[in-house]
């Protein structure tokens, strides 16, 4: 699983659409619907760890998934699952939505 820092998750997402070699990254929040509410990435889609067996149909295994928590230990669950199933391009946000809050989007709450 490869990992990648919320600074790099935020220039990744900066770049423009189509420019990127890489494509553009979807992000699953596996976080409890409760937490959402309180904070989330614009533009993620929710699917809450213990559903991600159950909703894997609904991600493109070629796609570049972006997995994201709290803090990174979930998401990195999720991400090692996706890859036992044959997703390839995978990858944790490490220090999850509080370090996203913390190094790129000081306005999100923290919890």
């Amino acid at each position: 699983m490869q990992q990648i820092s919320p600074q790099g998750l935020a220039e990744w997402l900066a770049e423009p659409a189509g420019s990127a070699a890489r494509g553009t990254p979807v992000l699953v929040d596996v976080r409890e619907p409760w937490e959402l509410d309180l904070a989330k990435i614009a533009g993620s889609v929710a699917i809450p760890l213990r559903e991600i067996p159950a909703r894997t149909g609904e991600l493109d295994e070629d796609a570049p998934i972006v997995c994201i928590c709290h803090h990174g230990g979930r998401s990195a669950q999720a991400a090692m699952f996706l890859e036992s199933r044959g997703f390839k391009n995978v990858y944790n946000l490490q220090t999850g939505v509080d370090g996203w809050a913390r190094q790129v989007d000081p306005a999100m709450k923290t919890y």
